[in-house]
């Protein structure tokens, strides 16, 4: 198996085989495959770059998997599909809709999110976040003082509101990325969770 070819669809260009990879990538892909069952495409992407991928996920974890603030994994994940749809990145909006699944126990939320984030069966809360997540994905250069303070209004403080920001431009380089590299999503995301 370590010197067969990962999935060879996962995306448009060539990716390696896990015996070709670092140790450090290979030990970071089996224990993720080893947890989800598969290997997600992204992580076999990106595998041909070892440097961006070791940058790619250090910077994905810091801010998907921080402890402390007052946003949950659910939140985090609806930040990153309501935006990745505004982006057409099929990828992402898959895959983390999976995960909007499993962590919010709610079968159907990441498909509203994924359609029209406006019409979702979501809390006032959770409005205001994607409101300000979408706005920093189409036009962060109109952003204001006002809407940092609607913000404050449902319980948000400021660092909330940098990893708001800092996840939906991290994604908006992912989303891009993902479609530039034609990033297939696995079969496995469209069932989980439902």
């Amino acid at each position: 198996m370590m010197s067969e070819p990962m999935n060879s669809d996962a995306c448009a260009w060539p990716v390696p085989t896990l015996a070709e990879l670092p140790d450090d990538i290979r030990q970071r892909i089996t224990e993720v495959s080893d947890k989800a069952g598969f290997i997600p495409n992204v992580f076999v992407a990106l595998s041909r770059r070892p440097a961006e991928f070791r940058a790619f996920f250090d910077y994905h974890d810091a801010l998907m998997l921080k402890e402390g603030g007052n946003l949950s994994k659910a939140d985090r994940e609806m930040v990153v599909v309501a935006t990745s749809a505004v982006n057409s990145c099929h990828y992402c909006v898959i895959a983390h809709g999976a995960l909007v699944r499993i962590y919010s126990k709610q079968p159907l939320l990441a498909d509203q999110i994924a359609i029209n984030f406006r019409r979702a069966e979501i809390s006032p809360r959770e409005m205001a976040m994607l409101e300000y997540a979408v706005k920093v994905a189409t036009e962060s250069a109109t952003l204001t003082d006002h809407d940092k303070s609607e913000l404050k209004k449902h319980g948000f403080d400021d660092e909330d509101i940098w990893d708001i920001a800092s996840i939906t431009a991290f994604f908006g380089m992912s989303n891009r990325l993902a479609n530039a590299l034609e990033m297939r999503p696995n079969d496995e995301f469209y069932s989980m969770a439902r």
